[in-house]
């Protein structure tokens, strides 16, 4: 058994447009998870015509099809930049530094798997050097905003057993902030190197990045006692698709169109969520 779930922004979801997909798909009874903005219904099999009813309908809403059983994940596995918070720390020290374009520019392209990511992440940081380390705090205050949908997605997450996690290609000195604020039980990020109250422009080694963020969703799954099929993994980067194809259920955030060309599950018009609704809570399952 399959679920077709349509996800739209609030109130943009029209329940004519869900009837008429319900009944090409020939599917079952249409549950409202979120008035006008989530439902699903239940399906045999994948209808042939998915792909291209997904595309004609992409600028509208999420129609994603994924399994009926096991939806309802025991671990959230999540990546920060552009997924938990909304914007690419990197990208906001840059400006403080001066150099926001040029790091702007690497960073687009390596999310979007035109660079390596690790050769990137040096090039970025040697252009923050000399930078004072309170300019963080700084950052941190001013200039970073949680995802929204973000604490309802821990929260409710957390009533229900998980465990969460939250892996970046980032720095520590971000993800302890983050992670401390939205309640994930653990983090891991790079190291940005810091002497005499300076960033020396160097990052710690090893870097953190794509192979190790799947060492993570394995090594923390295996210590929970659960398999990778009771991960829910969600990111927006080329270095996340690794752990993307690895988890149960994986899911672009917003993605680059790379990264979106890889994964089966795509989030455009939700929040975060979204990925509640993917799971089958409803509106009134979330904790706030």
């Amino acid at each position: 058994m399959l679920i077709a779930s349509l996800i739209a922004k609030p109130g943009a979801l029209d329940p004519a447009l869900v009837e008429t997909l319900r009944n090409a798909f020939g599917g079952g009874t249409v549950t409202w998870l979120s008035p006008d903005e989530a439902a699903e219904f239940p399906l045999e099999t994948r209808p042939s015509q998915f792909d291209d009813v997904r595309a004609t309908l992409a600028d509208q809403a999420d129609l994603n099809l994924l399994p009926a059983e096991g939806r309802r994940k025991s671990m959230l596995l999540a990546d920060m930049d552009s997924t938990m918070i909304e914007q690419e720390c990197i990208d906001e020290l840059a400006e403080e530094a001066g150099v926001g374009a040029h790091v702007k520019d690497i960073t687009a392209r390596a999310m979007n798997g035109e660079l390596d990511f690790d050769g990137a992440l040096r090039e970025r940081v040697a252009l923050l050097r000399g930078l004072p380390e309170e300019v963080i705090d700084r950052v941190v205050e001013t200039r970073i905003t949680l995802m929204p949908g973000g604490p309802a997605l821990l929260a409710t997450m957390k009533a229900n057993g998980a465990h969460c996690a939250l892996v970046s290609g980032g720095f520590t000195a971000f993800t302890a902030r983050v992670a401390a604020k939205l309640g994930f039980d653990e983090n891991q990020a790079n190291t940005l190197l810091i002497k005499d109250g300076q960033l020396t422009g160097e990052v710690g080694m090893p870097i953190l990045g794509r192979a190790a963020k799947v060492d993570a969703l394995d090594s923390i799954s295996q210590r929970l006692g659960i398999t990778a099929n009771d991960v829910l993994a969600v990111g927006d980067g080329a270095n996340d698709l690794g752990m993307l194809g690895r988890a149960g259920m994986g899911v672009a955030l917003h993605a680059k169109p790379s990264v979106q060309a890889e994964c089966d599950l795509r989030v455009n018009h939700g929040d975060l969520s979204a990925l509640l609704y993917l799971q089958g809570y409803g509106q009134a399952d979330f904790v706030r």
